[in-house]
């Protein structure tokens, strides 16, 4: 066969050069995440980390399961249960106040979620109108309306408030019930409780003809705390998760052909073997291969490459792809949760739900907080009323506590950070496997890469095909054609390029280890190593093949390992940062030599075993360094396993993708460096999150408990604190 000069080419020259476009399907198979065996739930009424803490818990005790995640963006889990199905499950969540049933991807669809902003944009007027009644009727209180006619106002405003407060607090009310009747204390019970104290005592004061009633303030509470979720659900809506990106792409019917013409079907009825007819700018629904037809692909929003894919009969295509041009046939190898973009949507997930110890942090403290926030405000309560003997004023600042002290930011701190980060990330190309490889990504001061394949495409690439005479073109061509080495089959692309085309040749045969030879006009051509054609291997920098055209001298052909997109802007940039970057390489010296010159790469080793390069990583960690390790072959999934963090491209083997914590989806290894920006930004996102959670509690509980709080004022306070927490998360955007 051609000559190749690398040694050890890290087991990667050999790719074949369409694999630059290989389809997800034949990417993303055997990485880690959710198994496609996972029952995955539908919870619409959870809002808060103690919803999360509690299903969660409840899942774990359960026999059977062996693992339960909940992701609060999507308001659903998934739940790893062999054995165990839908029915099994859902009353174990419903026995503790939720709401549960399985996932109809129709319930993340774009109409769903605009319902619960619907919902919640009514309650907000009825609320809000109510309120400017009330207050209309207050202002006469205010100008000095005595006795009867006070009262009157009083019960007017009481006829608008109460049913006011019952209608528009339902989402707080039903919250609360769950919890209390299942034995639990949620975030929305001491909303709850200020609501129904801030009512009673306004009825009390009617009832006994007092100066005060506070009707206006319990509605306003409530429209507050209204306008405080809706920001917060606008705020997730805005951030929304690369897992519901993904799902967005999944179609929901696909054209089956049958013997009596196309029939429209759900894509969960087909099966392996379907053939489905694909239409001009229809998305693809399913895994396959093309039976028939030509078109080109869009694959721009599953791998972040722009440039469309021509793709024929034998071409495999991805769920979420796009047809472009020409109509095709279709037959499918996977579709439903079995496709690509459900394994792809599965990972996603995996890692928006993965518990770090940011994560923990927080919602432990939630969990802490319920209980404290109770007896914070009976303490409260008591200390006022024994004071004064106010029992209003008591009832008051008791109530005030009770609002103020919602530890919804603390719960948002962490979940909102990474949902942003997450979703920047995947909207550059970066897939998260593992949630903690973000904090781990804020914490590396030293990059490992892999040469072939990572810093290189794999893919030889001839320099020049100006050494081939005009005429022996189309024999050379016709030559190349006929082996399957890649640095021959890199020679035909050229040539056909170029704009050649091939010619008839006699005797076309392949000498094993050697190259391939024929007959063309008379005289005797081959294509192959320096040593069965009697030449001189020349620079060993270079890949080289050998053209012997008769008796005359063969010519060299040069070939080269192209750059990988992006690997010069992300090597410098991370240099630039301060970071210690080193190349391993299993090539022979000189090539790594040439291409760390190349690179600007100070520290380089080649001829580096897959042994060594796991023990070079290691030695590293141990010296203190936190290593990130980019790679892509069979021989870097020890050295990517034993790093701080891992990254591998979706181009690279299914071993090396099942040990790195990130894939990167497209060509662009520009995005790397990006990551470990964005995991520093998102690292200090968190920490201001904690820090305002903390400052808010500092100040705004004393204030409360010393009575210079009303419920109106808590309600305010609450709300700007979570919807500060969110909006300082994205920032990441």
């Amino acid at each position: 066969m051609a000559e190749v000069t690398l040694h050890d080419h890290d087991s990667r020259l050999s790719a074949c050069p369409a694999c630059d476009a290989a389809p997800l399907a034949q990417r993303v198979a055997g990485q880690g995440g959710a198994g496609r065996d996972d029952l995955i739930l539908s919870l619409p009424t959870i809002h808060c980390a103690t919803c999360i803490a509690d299903v969660e818990r409840v899942l774990h005790a359960h026999p059977g399961v062996r693992r339960a995640r909940v992701n609060l963006t999507l308001r659903r889990v998934t739940v790893d249960a062999p054995g165990l199905g839908a029915d099994d499950l859902i009353p174990v969540i419903e026995r503790i106040g939720y709401e549960a049933h399985e996932l109809d991807p129709s319930a993340l669809s774009a109409s769903a979620a605009d319902r619960q902003g619907r919902d919640i944009l009514m309650r907000i007027g009825v609320s809000g109108f109510a309120m400017m009644n009330i207050m209309i009727l207050s202002v006469a209180v205010w100008s000095g309306a005595q006795d009867a006619t006070r009262d009157m106002f009083h019960w007017i405003s009481a006829a608008i408030a109460l049913p006011t407060v019952a209608f528009a607090g339902r989402p707080f009310f039903a919250s609360a019930w769950r919890a209390i009747s299942h034995g639990r204390l949620g975030m929305d019970v001491p909303i709850s409780l200020a609501l129904i104290l801030a009512s009673a005592i306004s009825v009390y004061e009617t009832i006994h003809s007092g100066a005060h009633a506070y009707f206006d303030a319990a509605v306003m509470l409530c429209f507050f705390l209204l306008v405080g979720r809706y920001l917060d659900y606008r705020t997730r809506a805005v951030a929304r998760s690369a897992a519901e990106e993904l799902t967005a792409l999944e179609v929901p019917r696909a054209f089956r052909v049958t013997a009596s013409g196309d029939e429209p079907v759900p894509v969960a009825e087909l099966l392996p073997g379907d053939l489905i007819r694909i239409r001009p700018g229809a998305r693809i629904p399913a895994d396959g291969e093309i039976v028939s037809g030509a078109s080109e692909i869009d694959r721009s929003l599953l791998t972040g490459e722009s440039i469309p894919v021509a793709a024929r009969a034998g071409t495999t295509l991805s769920a979420g792809e796009v047809n472009l041009t020409g109509a095709l046939v279709l037959r499918v190898t996977a579709a439903g949760r079995d496709s690509s973009l459900a394994r792809l949507t599965a990972l996603v997930e995996a890692a928006e739900t993965a518990r770090g110890r940011y994560t923990s942090l927080a919602e432990r403290a939630s969990r802490l907080y319920s209980p404290l926030v109770h007896l914070l405000a009976f303490a409260s309560f008591l200390g006022w009323y024994w004071t004064t003997g106010d029992l209003r004023l008591s009832v008051n600042v008791a109530a005030a506590v009770l609002i103020i002290t919602c530890p919804c930011a603390l719960g948002l701190a962490v979940p909102a950070v990474v949902t942003a980060a997450s979703g920047r990330l995947f909207r550059r190309g970066m897939l998260i496997k593992d949630g903690t490889a973000l904090e781990r990504l804020a914490e590396v001061d030293c990059v490992v890469f892999d040469k072939t394949g990572t810093l290189t495409m794999g893919v030889p690439q001839i320099a020049s095909i100006e050494a081939i005479p005009p005429a022996a073109r189309p024999a050379a061509l016709a030559l190349a054609q006929g082996s399957a080495h890649p640095l021959s089959q890199s020679l035909a692309q050229a040539l056909s390029d170029a704009g050649v085309r091939p010619c008839a040749l006699d005797g076309l045969r392949e000498m094993p280890g050697h190259g391939v030879e024929a007959s063309w006009q008379g005289q005797s051509i081959r294509l192959g190593r320096a040593d069965w054609l009697g030449a001189r291997h020349g620079d060993s920098r270079i890949s080289a093949s050998w053209l012997s055209l008769g008796q005359g001298m063969p010519i060299r052909l040069e070939f080269t390992d192209r750059l990988r997109p992006g690997a010069d802007e992300c090597v410098r940039a991370l240099i630039a940062s301060g970071r210690r970057v080193i190349l391993l390489s299993g090539d022979a010296a000189p090539v790594v030599e040439e291409l760390a010159a190349r690179l600007g790469v100070a520290e380089w080793r080649a001829g580096v075993t897959p042994t060594e390069k796991a023990d070079a990583v290691q030695e590293l960690g141990q010296a203190g360094a936190r290593v990130l390790m980019v790679g892509d072959g069979l021989n870097d999934t020890a050295a990517l396993a034993r790093a701080h963090v891992s990254i591998s491209p979706a181009s690279a083997l299914d071993a090396a993708r099942t040990a790195s914590d990130m894939v990167l989806m497209g060509n662009d290894l520009s995005p790397v460096a990006e990551a470990l920006h964005i995991a520093r930004r998102a690292r200090a996102r968190i920490k201001e999150n904690f820090g305002i959670s903390v400052l808010y509690n500092i100040v705004a509980v004393p204030f409360a408990i010393a009575g210079f709080a009303t419920p109106l004022m808590a309600a305010l306070a609450m709300s700007a604190s979570s919807v500060s927490v969110t909006l300082n998360a994205l920032r990441l955007r």
